[in-house]
């Protein structure tokens, strides 16, 4: 197929629902030969079924595209490694990791259980750092054989990361590590022709269906000339934007929501206040009066979003 990702060769992770089937399939539209990876478990990652993976393998292909179905568990650091050479050994090569599985135990955290906790690192942390650690290893190799690697990593955070949300401990601990995972490929990739950058969205799927509070307000309009901003295909474009081979776009977050694209800002230094010498609380009461951060919850930034235009 031909477009901008044509000759690309892709990896979309819980691509079998929601956003990572809308990522495969606008993938698949560019030109991408996509390795549609779904373990097809609950939303609490319980269970194994290959066929929501197999069904979007197969829509891409009725429309004349490549793809080829993996149920591979990429938080396996094992069955990782395959998922990588399942791509390569497919397509012969591959350029884009696109890391979105995720599941869902919420419960406040003094009632969350050893279980719950890590069940959802293990999902959403590890299983972005494992097929993350075997695509870099093999772009490595083809580096070090004289290969003009220009490779893309895209990893799946959220603003319950960026700003935390309540009974989502297990989820935003594991959110904002994906950030920082971006952030280390970034710096270990850079002599290998590694980019890697995080797309945080907010869309319609499985998870934000089941979260109180949410479910309601991310129902698609009844009227169907009303743009669906909770459309997961939304997102999709700027997640293929970064996989292109000359996409500039390198350690950055976005926050995706309809038809804006926010830049985030991590790391910004707000205050910064100096002393004689080492800090007494006494000083540290004078210095520090009226300047203490009021951090940004979940809902101020929706209010934020809703008020403001992009």
């Amino acid at each position: 197929m031909s477009g901008r990702l044509a000759g690309r060769v892709a990896i979309v992770t819980g691509a079998g629902n929601g956003l990572g089937r809308a990522h495969a399939l606008c993938l698949a539209a560019g030109g991408a030969r996509v390795v549609v990876n779904d373990l097809g478990g609950t939303l609490h990652g319980e269970g194994h079924d290959l066929t929501p993976a197999q069904q979007v393998a197969e829509e891409i292909r009725r429309t004349g595209g490549e793809a080829v179905a993996s149920g591979h568990d990429v938080a396996d650091w094992e069955q990782a490694r395959e998922l990588v050479h399942l791509a390569v050994e497919t397509f012969g090569d591959l350029h884009v990791l696109v890391n979105n599985a995720g599941i869902l135990r919420d419960r406040t955290l003094v009632n969350m259980s050893e279980e719950e906790w890590d069940a959802v690192i293990r999902v959403h942390l590890k299983g972005h750092a494992a097929p993350t650690k075997h695509a870099v290893t093999y772009w490595r190799t083809q580096s070090k054989a004289g290969h003009d690697v220009k490779a893309s990593v895209v990893h799946t955070s959220s603003i319950a990361g960026l700003a935390g949300n309540f009974g989502q401990a297990n989820y935003s601990s594991a959110k904002l590590g994906v950030v920082a995972l971006s952030r280390v490929v970034t710096l270990e990739g850079a002599k290998i022709g590694v980019r890697s950058n995080v797309v945080s969205p907010s869309a319609r799927t499985r998870l934000a269906l089941s979260t109180p509070g949410l479910n309601d307000s991310v129902l698609p309009p009844e009227d169907p000339n009303v743009f669906d901003i909770y459309d997961p295909a939304n997102v999709s474009p700027v997640v293929g934007w970064l996989a292109e081979a000359a996409c500039p776009a390198n350690s950055q977050v976005f926050h995706v929501f309809g038809n804006r694209v926010m830049v985030m800002r991590i790391s910004e230094i707000v205050h910064d206040l100096k002393t004689d010498g080492r800090w007494t609380p006494e000083a540290l009461d004078s210095a520090l009066a009226g300047k203490l951060v009021q951090q940004t919850s979940v809902e101020d930034f929706f209010a934020l979003m809703a008020g403001s235009t992009p």
